[in-house]
């Protein structure tokens, strides 16, 4: 019998991952990270308030699984916090939840789960993987399209992937808070979370104010891709690309956010028309067959976790006359019609279909 840790929330996405282990046969240990939370709201932090806790253990104690807390409040802070501050301090806007996946729960967790003798760690992530023939990992896209979870597990190697299960990737959602329900499970009807966790439910703004009040950066203009002086910023942090309102700029038109000038502490606002664009560079690209493929492919393209795919053409740097050699990690990608308010700090993630081919950080 093959012993695998499930990653628990108290929500019933993880919930069902280990009833169904559970039924499929599986020796199964429910396991929760203990994460950091600003002093005082650690009932307002969505990954793991005392409720949360006590739901997970509710779960496990039906399911008749061993259950175990993990402390993970310091490394989870020097890393995804700090990874979080550290981006909008230079001027991008970091997606926390990738490094959190990648160190946190696929090193940390992960390396816990084998040290209990565990060959698997299973988690409530919609997404679908498969075995091939020789053996290789695919990541595809969960059957649910409005769950798919695939874009923040892009980050993950064949050594990972070897050792993962995602249990509820071919399931609805409705189908498994059917299940939950069936099964008597408590968290059946808890919400979905949405936001970062360790923000609980506060302005990222805020946040920034208040743990790390340097990274906002400090006042500067608000200027055309001309030149011309519309008015003054906050601080680059508090802006994002795209954005139209809380500006303060005096024109008879709206204007949106098109670019954060770190060099300059100028904030870059022009037209709707001018927020479209049709190429990016990525950086740190991870292949998920762990080799990058030979040439130029076209692809699917997903800019942030929120937006629609749209095909695009993927050139690696390599061979990119454009640029500088020694660049094999890097991509550019041109899209086939432009892109609204692509944005330094976000994932660019391929497709092929239904396969998740890999992605990197836009810069």
């Amino acid at each position: 019998m093959s012993k695998v840790v499930v990653a628990m929330s108290g929500g019933v996405d993880s919930s069902v991952a280990a009833a169904l282990l559970k039924q499929q046969g599986y020796d199964v240990i429910g396991m929760m990270l203990r994460l950091w939370s600003e002093p005082g709201k650690e009932d307002t932090n969505r990954c793991c308030t005392p409720d949360a806790m006590a739901q997970a253990r509710r779960v496990a104690a039906i399911l008749d699984i061993p259950f175990y807390v993990l402390d993970a409040k310091e490394i989870f802070h020097s890393i995804v916090v700090q990874y979080f501050l550290d981006g909008y301090a230079q001027g991008v806007t970091p997606n926390p939840c990738l490094i959190c996946n990648r160190v946190i729960r696929w090193e940390f967790l992960l390396n816990h789960a084998l040290a209990l003798g565990a060959e698997f760690m299973a988690t409530g992530h919609y997404v679908r993987q498969r075995t091939m023939d020789d053996g290789r990992q695919q990541l595809l896209r969960a059957v649910d399209r409005t769950k798919d979870q695939s874009y923040v597990l892009h980050v993950l190697t064949q050594e990972k992937l070897a050792k993962s299960l995602f249990p509820i990737g071919d399931y609805p959602k409705s189908e498994i808070r059917r299940l939950a329900e069936s099964l008597g499970l408590p968290t059946a009807a808890r919400a979905d979370s949405q936001d970062l966790c360790f923000l609980a439910g506060e302005d990222y703004r805020n946040f920034i104010r208040c743990n790390a009040p340097a990274a906002g950066g400090h006042p500067g203009p608000i200027m055309t891709r001309e030149g011309r002086i519309l008015g003054q910023h906050q601080g680059l942090a508090y802006y994002t690309i795209g954005q139209r309102k809380g500006l303060g700029a005096g024109l008879t038109q709206p204007v949106y956010v098109l670019e954060k000038d770190a060099t300059t502490n100028s904030l870059v606002v022009g037209t709707r028309d001018e927020l479209g664009s049709r190429e990016l560079i990525a950086k740190d690209i991870n292949w998920i067959s762990g080799q990058a493929p030979k040439g130029s492919f076209r692809a699917e393209v997903k800019i942030r976790y929120t937006a629609k795919e749209t095909w695009a053409e993927v050139i690696s740097l390599e061979i990119d006359k454009h640029v500088n050699a020694g660049c094999e990690d890097n991509v550019r990608v041109r899209f086939d019609a432009p892109q609204r308010a692509i944005t330094p700090g976000q994932a660019a993630v391929f497709y092929d279909g239904e396969e998740l081919l890999g992605g990197g950080i836009i810069v």
